[in-house]
């Protein structure tokens, strides 16, 4: 049977008239009455009486009209579940993220995508930079979020926040005291620097940080990866360190955090995925972010 002609069907076996069955579907007569026509004989069944002014529906007909309706109701949300699958609007996304996005703007990000996906299934995961290319490689990841840069050729980003890198001090630091400090004035001091990842990222950018100040920092901890663990460091003495600025939504007690003098560095966090991802779900989630086009590299 084509659905086409059960819409017709339960049309004319609503009205009981052909005539305003086809006013209702806005059609011909004739070409309807062909049609219910073509269908009595699909089923073998004659499924009206027009043996008298007004039609009726036969035993038939009063059997088909249920069955009509929900066959009727089963394809139209079934195609609707098919078109909001290929939209993206349901279904489940992988986000793995590093740690510090969750200090900025992730949450807000999360709250836009929900709102206008409410029907999919997220499921988050923190990890560092390397274990987020390495998984979505594997497809255990849709999305992963990290700062750039990201060389892998395989993969794409879409820019999703741009970070000031400050400096972090112990509060009863003497340059705590200044509105902003040149890494020249504390050049002398020992340091706690981030992990270094095969996955360049925060690392590389308060490595260039350092050689564009002409300083070689003092290690006083090195291979420290979370911005929480890094704050604590700097709030017992250990050494200063620089961070996103997004650390300062964390208010560790202990730390003062302090802009950098002359030009502003910037770290760039971005949302990565796979060039051959092929899923509308990343698409969907892609259509959250700030708009911009895909970029290699």
């Amino acid at each position: 049977m084509h659905h086409r002609r059960l819409q017709y069907f339960v049309a004319v076996a609503e009205e009981l008239s052909f005539t305003r069955a086809a006013e209702r579907l806005q059609m011909a007569q004739p070409p309807l009455s062909h049609q219910i026509g073509l269908l009595e004989k699909d089923l073998g069944a004659q499924l009206f009486d027009r043996s008298r002014r007004a039609i009726r529906l036969t035993a038939a007909g009063r059997a088909l009209l249920p069955e009509a309706r929900r066959l009727l109701a089963d394809l139209d949300r079934t195609t609707r579940m098919v078109r909001r699958i290929g939209e993206g609007s349901v279904g489940r996304l992988s986000i793995g993220f590093v740690p510090s996005a969750a200090n900025g703007d992730l949450p807000d990000l999360l709250r836009a995508y929900r709102t206008g996906h409410p029907d999919v299934e997220l499921v988050l995961r923190e990890m560092e930079p390397d274990a987020l290319v390495r998984s979505l490689h594997d497809r255990q990841l849709d999305v992963a979020l990290l700062y750039l840069p990201v060389t892998d050729p395989e993969l794409v980003w879409r820019h999703v926040a741009t970070e000031v890198l400050l400096l972090a001090l112990p509060a009863h630091h003497p340059a705590g005291a200044a509105e902003s400090v040149n890494l020249q004035d504390v050049r002398d001091e020992p340091f706690v620097l981030p992990e270094q990842h095969d996955v360049p990222g925060l690392h590389s950018r308060i490595t260039q940080l350092f050689a564009d100040a002409g300083v070689t920092p003092h290690v006083a901890q090195q291979g420290v990866w979370m911005v929480q663990t890094v704050l604590g460091l700097v709030a017992a003495g250990i050494g200063l360190a620089v961070v996103p600025s997004s650390a300062a939504t964390l208010r560790r007690i202990g730390v003062v955090l302090r802009p950098l003098r002359g030009a502003p560095q910037t770290v760039e966090l971005a949302a990565v995925w796979r060039r051959d991802h092929g899923s509308s779900l990343v698409t969907g989630f892609a259509r959250a972010l700030p708009r911009e086009e895909p970029r290699d590299r």
